[in-house]
């Protein structure tokens, strides 16, 4: 057999040498930009899902950090424009908010976005156009009653949480939870400040026990007797609703609920959004990537899989409980997220002056 002359053996290696190295950036910038850093305060196992179905389709590959609103927040003032993110996904108005404010947004020009999400759901237009968030999801704030002990009727508002009626009745968890917040703030928008201090002062009065817990707690308290009425979203009650446990079933054998001010403003709802992060390396895969939550196919998955409300409108709802609460619809307020925001301050101290915990 003839054996290779290894000049030419030489030199082949070294033009393969010379390609490759010329090659490679351009093949390291393409892998690179199928990638998607995700900083996510959305922390529930059905959403690996959305996750998965997104790279399937696209190509890019998600890297996710997870934390609270509050640790996601910290984090990204610290690493400022050193930060790696390209997605910030929060799950309160009040939050999105305060990033807004922080400047932790880089504003959206999107045409998806922008007709499937309601202007009352995503953040007001900069000027040169564009918003720095969009909501993506919905939790009403619902008030749930023990049915053998209170009519529908007489819980129909919010505001009738501070009845005497219902003295040492009220189970809530904590008034500086963000939940609790943005409806205090949104109160505030529809009531007046006097007139929410007030009503907070006849909440506290009628507590039936310190607040604690979280909602499904408050769910708990009052299939229990413990409790006569208390505030939830909706997704936990939902997660109750949807289980075939027996103790769970037992739960909401005689627990009613209410989605409050269906003859006035309507009913609170706190969204979860995201938007593009301010130093975002990869901004088109971000913004493919907030399109893609706003399709049909992955609202429904956070209404089935977390029992979210979906925020575009028109969506036929398949989820079994979200159906049940309303028959699949229902009125909700339409104060705007940045006048929710606003307000916080100013709720925080009416809770430290009523002595709401």
């Amino acid at each position: 057999m003839r054996q290779p002359n290894p000049m030419i053996a030489r030199l082949c290696a070294l033009v393969w040498t010379v390609t490759s190295a010329l090659l490679s950036p351009a093949v390291h910038a393409q892998t690179q930009d199928k990638v998607l850093n995700l900083y996510s305060a959305r922390h529930y196992p059905t959403d690996e899902a959305l996750y998965s179905q997104f790279t399937q389709a696209t190509g890019i590959r998600i890297n996710r950090v997870d934390a609270d609103d509050a640790g996601i927040l910290s984090r990204l003032k610290a690493e400022g424009a050193a930060s790696p993110a390209d997605v910030i996904l929060l799950v309160d108005a009040a939050r999105l908010w305060r990033a807004e404010v922080d400047g932790l947004f880089l504003p959206v020009k999107s045409k998806v976005l922008e007709t499937s999400v309601p202007a009352t759901l995503r953040a007001k237009p900069v000027e040169g156009g564009g918003s720095a968030w969009f909501g993506l999801s919905n939790r009403a704030r619902v008030i749930v009653f023990d049915q053998r002990r209170h009519k529908r009727e007489s819980l129909d508002t919010y505001e009738k949480l501070a009845s005497p009626e219902f003295k040492g009745q009220l189970c809530i968890r904590s008034g500086s939870h963000p939940y609790n917040l943005s409806l205090f703030g949104a109160m505030t928008e529809h009531m007046g400040p006097a007139q929410t201090e007030r009503w907070l002062k006849g909440l506290v009065d009628n507590l039936a026990r310190p607040p604690r817990g979280g909602d499904t707690d408050q769910i708990k308290g009052v299939a229990s007797g413990e409790c006569g009425v208390a505030l939830t979203n909706t997704y936990y009650l939902a997660r109750i609703m949807r289980s075939t446990k027996p103790e769970d079933q037992a739960v909401m054998a005689n627990l009613g609920v209410v989605f409050p001010n269906q003859a006035s403003w309507g009913t609170h709802v706190n969204v979860a959004g995201g938007g593009v992060a301010r130093h975002a390396k990869h901004a088109d895969n971000a913004v493919k990537f907030l399109e893609y939550l706003v399709s049909p196919a992955a609202q429904q998955h956070f209404a089935n899989g977390n029992n979210e409300w979906p925020v575009v409108p028109g969506m036929k709802l398949e989820n079994p409980a979200l159906q049940a609460m309303t028959g699949g619809s229902f009125k909700s307020e339409l104060v705007p997220i940045s006048a929710v925001g606003m307000n916080q301050f100013k709720v925080q101290q009416m809770l430290d002056r009523v002595g709401f915990k």
